[in-house]
């Protein structure tokens, strides 16, 4: 699609009033009838050598504040986390690491016969409490099924 040179004169004004791509599709439209994907307009904007930068979304005070809160709570440890390794430790169908809830972690292990193992830590006596170990059993097994095994 070949535009006019007022047509291009036209754009990029539009573009140094702060028009965003999408609003130049929208206005190439109604103003020229011209239907063009938003890709195809990116690609106008580059052929004709403007420089162009999406405009900063304004920033509400309050959605930013709740923003924060999904944050810290990624940071903060949750339950459990099950983690698989991509090379299988010798012996092992496969393995990978467990995040329990009090922020332990130890290696685990399935036997190619379907033995599961935790790979003892720093704290040979540690044992997580029950509900701990049925979360990593349940995450364990969708996180398998979830790689083909």
């Amino acid at each position: 699609m070949s535009l006019t040179d007022s047509q291009k004169t036209t754009v990029s004004t539009w573009i140094a009033d702060g028009k965003s791509l999408a609003e130049v599709q929208g206005l190439l439209r109604e103003e020229f009838f011209i239907s063009m994907t938003y890709m195809e307009v990116r690609f106008l904007v580059d052929d004709l050598n403007i420089v162009f930068t999406e405009p900063e979304p304004e920033v509400n005070k309050d959605v930013d504040a709740q923003a924060e809160v999904p944050e810290l709570a990624e940071i903060q440890p949750a339950g459990v986390t099950v983690d698989v390794d991509a090379i299988p430790r010798p012996g092992a169908l496969v393995n990978g690491s467990v995040v329990f809830s009090d922020g332990v972690k130890l290696g685990w292990q399935l036997s190619s016969t379907g033995q599961l193992g935790l790979i003892p830590g720093d704290d040979a006596d540690y044992r997580p409490n029950p509900k701990d170990l049925q979360n990593f059993q349940d995450q364990l097994q969708d996180v398998l099924r979830q790689k083909g095994y």
